[in-house]
């Protein structure tokens, strides 16, 4: 298991700070490879932030077991390269390009 040693990497964020995450980025220790904001869901403390390594398929994103809710700022610490995103508008998403690069890339939001 990988468990950074919590530091606090967003002392001015303001506003709601939940996000989903899975277990690849925080069982596995790997880097955040793709990720987007949704419109926060208002009856939770939820940023709109879902983080994938990219690797997962359908099937295990779509299994809850591996996915959890966290903290922005847990998520921030393993992969602190997440945080020049963060102040991104719902329904954009990111993906790490071969030179580690996050680049904009096209995300439609499921309709409700």
């Amino acid at each position: 298991l990988y468990a950074p040693e919590l530091r606090m990497l967003l002392p001015g964020w303001e506003g709601p700070n939940g996000c989903l995450a899975t277990d690849h980025i925080t069982v596995l220790g790997k880097p955040v490879g793709w990720c987007y904001r949704e419109r926060p869901d208002g009856q939770y403390p939820d940023s709109g932030w879902r983080f994938f390594s990219g690797e997962e398929d359908d099937a295990y994103v779509n299994d809850v077991s591996h996915v959890g809710v966290y903290d922005l700022n847990t998520i921030c610490n393993y992969d602190p390269d997440i945080i020049p995103l963060l102040d991104s508008e719902p329904g954009t998403a990111w993906c790490r390009d071969q030179s580690g690069v996050f680049r904009p890339e096209l995300y439609q939001p499921d309709e409700e």
